[in-house]
């Protein structure tokens, strides 16, 4: 092809013909028919000497006595002028002897794909070359912080559980289901988790749980409701935690892993969820306060080492001299409720409520709107009209019970048992039954 590095386009076009022709006849016949057709200024001739077109490209096979090809003539005219010439071509009705045919198929723009050419280069340059460069500062931060997270991690009993490093040091641990789940939290500071390995939970796992306050945090899937059900079997765990819907430990953020530890329950309270036993049930429980007595329940900044987010738990720990104070301050609260009890216009309820794993939303004049299954609570309140004005119920006061009752308006809040609680509203009256 002449004159390559200046064609612009290239005209594409087919042949037919009734008869065996060769490439001769058809170059032949190109030149001779447009000749003077479309003036001097193109003529074909004139343009191949000057360089205007290249060389004439034609692929001709002959079968069954009919012939059939391709014509590809390359061009440095202006589109205009290119496209006069393809025209032009679809004028020729013979060649030689035989009655022919002629279409322009296409008029290619050279340079469109060499801008093709080059962006697909330039993604190969770039993947190929650019990735060996050295990463970002923020790159090479998170691969050391990755780097140290892996190192930390110890195993645990003959079995080589997965485990953090302070999980035989804390009062408090956290039990997922596996290596990834235990990493995901290294990544965040949380030092005191273990790994079950699935539905068959170990026996160190097991022996280790009768010495520790824990907290199950498993999948948002079927696989985590079917490994909590079996540690309630065997383990003596005292909350559950659960990811959000859909999603694995091993995947969280940061603020979902807070969030969702935040939200853990207590294990007496998710019994009938899980449809445990009577005779284990009072096992459970049994274990519970056992672990429970003389030290209370551990806070959010016990269960959780998060040496990141240190600035941010702060204001959940609670002083020293608090917790010294506290004792004294709520014997004398006590006494207050005692003498309070025959004003309490929820004194009624309370006495109803009581063993039956039950709650009363109550309206304005303190009568009952609706009994709904603690287990339900949440979603009863979610689903409340903003008439609710007091909640009753012989239940945990969690802290995802509390958040709903805040955003619904609700007034007053009464419960069988105080749940860890890190922030309470002041619009909100809260206090358990126990006290009244």
């Amino acid at each position: 092809m002449q004159n390559s590095d200046t064609t612009k386009y290239i005209i594409h076009a087919s042949i037919k013909a009734d008869g065996v022709i060769e490439r001769p006849d058809v170059v032949g016949a190109i030149f001779g028919q447009t000749e003077g057709l479309i003036g001097s200024d193109l003529d074909l001739r004139e343009l191949q000497k000057s360089g205007r077109i290249g060389r004439l490209e034609v692929n001709i096979k002959s079968t069954m006595g009919k012939s059939s090809g391709t014509i590809e003539i390359p061009s440095s005219l202006d589109k205009v002028e290119t496209a006069v010439l393809g025209a032009s071509l679809e004028t020729i009705d013979r060649i030689g002897p035989c009655i022919s045919n002629i279409s322009v198929v296409k008029i290619e723009d050279v340079r469109s794909s060499k801008r093709k050419q080059v962006v697909d280069r330039a993604k190969q340059i770039l993947t190929a070359m650019f990735d060996e460069m050295l990463p970002e500062s923020q790159e090479i931060v998170d691969e050391v912080r990755q780097s140290v997270r892996i190192e930390e991690m110890t195993t645990y009993g003959k079995d080589n559980i997965p485990m953090g490093p302070n999980v035989l040091d804390s009062d408090a641990i956290i039990v997922v289901e596996g290596r990834a789940d235990v990493l995901n939290l290294l990544r965040y500071g949380i030092k005191n988790s273990i790994a079950v390995g699935g539905t068959n939970v170990p026996q160190a796992v097991v022996d280790l749980c009768k010495k520790k306050t824990v907290t199950a945090f498993t999948d948002g899937d079927r696989g985590g409701e079917l490994i909590i059900k079996e540690l309630l079997q065997v383990a003596d765990i005292d909350y559950i935690s659960r990811a959000p819907d859909g999603k694995g430990v091993e995947e969280l953020v940061q603020k979902e892993v807070v969030k969702s530890l935040r939200q853990k329950i207590p294990v007496e309270q998710a019994l009938d969820y899980y449809q445990v036993g009577k005779k284990r049930r009072l096992a459970i429980v049994a274990a519970t306060r056992k672990k429970t007595s003389g030290k209370g329940e551990p806070t959010f900044s016990e269960e959780m080492e998060m040496k990141p987010a240190k600035e941010e738990l702060a204001e959940f720990e609670v002083p020293e001299t608090e917790k010294a104070e506290r004792p004294r301050q709520r014997e004398e609260a006590r006494e207050e409720k005692k003498m309070e009890v025959a004003q309490s216009p929820f004194h009624e309820h309370i006495a109803k409520l009581s063993g039956t794993l039950s709650a009363h939303l109550i309206d304005e004049q303190n009568s009952t709107i609706s009994e709904v299954p603690v287990r339900d609570l949440a979603n009863a309140l979610k689903d409340s009209n903003g008439n609710v004005k007091s909640v009753v119920f012989d239940g945990v006061i969690t802290q995802r019970i509390v958040d709903i009752a805040t955003e619904k308006g609700i007034e007053t809040l009464i419960g069988a048992k105080m749940g860890s609680l890190v922030k309470t509203p002041a619009s909100m009256h809260i206090e358990t039954s126990n006290e009244l």
